[in-house]
C-alpha cells in the first residue's frame, strides 16, 4: 500500500499547529506530514532543476516516478469522504505559515465543485470553511473567481494578503472563439485594470502554487497544457481515483506520494458508510421490459429510502441529534431517459404523486438560469429546509459533490468503468454525524 511507503514522522511547529487546529483525520494528518517534507526538499522556484528534484523525491517515495508536468507536481489520492478539500486547506495554510507563500490557484472540473470551493475556501460563515481557527486566516483569503477576476487589482487595503484564485477548468482551456473573431478566452485578454491579462498576471507571480481538485480531469492535452503554461512553483493534485481511463484500460498516475483508497477506508471502518447492494431474491429480469425494470428499481429504492428516513429520525430523537433528511440519487442513461424518469417520479403513478414536488433533475441539457437554479438547489440538499428527496442525474455528479445525507443510489445505467463505479458509490459514503453510529 502506498500509504505504508512513508512511516517516519516529520513534524514542524507549523504542521503540528495546523493539524491540531483543523483536527485533521489520520489520513489527512499523514498527507500533511508528507507535504511538509516535500516542501522542505523542493526549491519552490520558477526555474527548478526538475531532474535533480525528481531524484530526491523518488528516493524518499519510490512510488513517485515522474512529476508528469513541467513543474514539480505530486498527487494525494484520498478516498471520497475522507476530506480532500480540508487537506487542500491544510496544505495552503502550511505554505502560508512555513514558506510565506501568498498566491494560490485552485482548479475545479465543473460548476458544482467550483461553487463549493469558493464557499469552502473563502466564506467563514460557511460551516465547511476550511481555515476556521487559524490566526492567519481570521480575515479570509481574497477569492478571485471566474465572475470577478476582470475587476481584480493588486491593492490589498482592508483585505487579507492571501489570494486564492478559483476557476472552473472550462474558463482556462477554451480555444480561440471563432464567433468572436478568433479572440482567446477572456482570462487571456488584456485587462485595463492590470495592464495585462489576468492569465499573464498569474504566470508572472513568483510564488504561485496550483491545486488541482479531482485532478484526473486535467490529463487531456488542452487542460494539461494550460495548467503547465501558468508556470507555478508547485502543483498539488487531489483525487480519489488516481488514474485516467483509456478505453477499457486504467492508466495509473506516476506522481502519487500517498494513497488512502476506498478499500483502506472501508477496512478501517471509521470515516465512511458501509455500502450494501440491495437485490430481490428469485427475480427474473428477462420477464420485464426496460421501462418496467426501471420502475421496479425506483419503487424498491424509494421504499428503502423511506425506511432509512424513519430510522434516521428515530436515531436523532433518541440521542438528541439534528434530524438528517436523506435523499435518493438516480443515475439515468441519457437526457431523454432522465426526462422520462422525472416524469414518472412526479406523476400520480409513483406513490400517488407524493414525490411530485420533491424531485430535482440535473443534466447537461440544462442552460442559463435553470441550470444555475438547479445547481444552487443541489448545493442546499443538506439544509434542514431542503424538500428534495430524489435527484435524477446523467453523468453530472460523479465526484466532488460534498453531501452527507445521500443514502440510496439507484443506477439505471451500466457503469462504463471501474473508475465511474467508484465515483458513483462515493457520492453516498460521507457520514452525516462524522462517525459511524451503527443505527443505519
Amino acid at each position: 500500500m502506498i500509504r505504508e511507503a512513508y512511516t517516519p514522522r516529520f513534524y514542524t511547529h507549523n504542521s503540528k499547529f495546523i493539524n491540531n487546529v483543523l483536527a485533521l483525520r489520520e489520513p489527512q494528518h499523514q498527507s500533511l506530514e508528507i507535504f511538509a517534507r516535500l516542501c522542505d526538499v523542493l526549491s519552490l522556484s520558477k526555474t527548478p532543476d526538475m531532474d535533480a528534484e525528481l531524484r530526491t523525491i523518488n528516493a524518499m517515495f519510490p512510488t513517485m516516478s515522474s512529476f508528469e508536468r513541467t513543474f514539480p507536481s505530486f498527487c494525494f489520492a484520498l478516498a471520497t469522504g475522507i476530506g480532500k478539500t480540508r487537506l487542500m486547506g491544510a496544505c495552503i495554510a502550511y505554505l502560508v505559515y512555513e514558506k510565506g507563500i501568498k498566491n494560490f490557484f485552485v482548479v475545479a472540473p465543473n460548476l458544482t465543485i467550483y461553487k463549493k470551493l469558493i464557499d469552502d475556501l473563502g466564506k467563514p460563515s460557511n460551516p465547511k470553511y476550511v481555515f476556521r481557527g487559524l490566526d492567519r486566516f481570521v480575515d479570509p483569503p481574497r477569492i478571485i473567481d471566474g465572475d470577478n477576476y476582470r475587476q481584480f487589482n493588486q491593492t490589498r487595503v482592508g483585505v487579507s494578503d492571501i489570494t486564492i484564485s478559483v476557476f472552473n477548468i472550462s474558463k482556462l482551456d477554451k480555444e480561440s472563439e471563432p464567433e468572436k473573431g478568433g479572440l482567446p478566452p477572456r482570462i487571456k485578454r488584456l485587462s485595463e485594470v492590470l495592464g495585462e491579462s489576468y492569465y499573464s498576471y498569474l504566470q508572472n507571480l513568483p510564488d504561485l502554487c496550483v491545486f488541482m481538485d479531482e485532478s484526473h480531469h486535467y490529463r487531456a492535452k488542452r487542460s494539461f497544457d494550460v495548467i503547465n503554461e501558468l508556470k507555478p512553483i508547485l502543483g498539488v493534485e487531489l483525487t480519489a481515483t488516481p488514474q485516467v481511463q483509456k478505453g477499457t484500460r486504467a492508466v495509473p498516475f506516476k506522481n502519487v506520494v500517498y494513497e488512502y483508497s476506498l478499500a483502506h477506508a472501508l477496512n478501517d471502518g471509521m470515516y465512511v458508510k458501509i455500502p450494501a447492494v440491495i437485490t430481490r431474491r428469485d427475480f427474473h429480469p428477462e420477464e420485464y421490459t426496460p421501462e418496467q425494470l426501471d420502475r421496479e428499481k425506483l419503487n424498491d429504492g424509494v421504499r428503502l429510502h423511506e425506511e432509512i428516513k424513519s430510522r434516521l429520525e428515530v436515531y436523532a430523537r433518541t440521542y438528541g441529534k439534528p434530524i438528517v433528511h436523506p435523499f435518493v440519487l438516480v443515475v439515468a442513461k441519457d437526457t431523454e431517459h432522465s426526462r422520462q424518469i422525472r416524469e414518472y417520479l412526479t406523476s400520480n403513478d409513483f406513490f400517488n404523486g407524493f414525490y411530485a414536488d420533491k424531485v430535482l433533475e440535473i443534466n447537461s441539457s440544462l442552460r442559463g438560469a435553470e441550470k444555475d437554479e438547479n445547481i444552487q438547489r443541489l448545493l442546499q440538499l443538506e439544509s434542514p429546509d431542503n424538500t428534495i428527496e430524489i435527484v435524477v442525474h446523467v453523468n453530472m455528479l460523479k465526484e466532488g459533490w460534498d453531501v452527507t445525507n445521500l443514502f440510496t443510489i439507484v443506477p439505471l445505467r451500466a457503469s462504463a468503468s471501474e473508475t465511474l463505479t467508484e465515483q458513483t458509490i462515493g457520492r453516498g459514503l460521507r457520514l452525516p454525524y462524522g462517525e459511524r453510529t451503527g443505527m443505519y
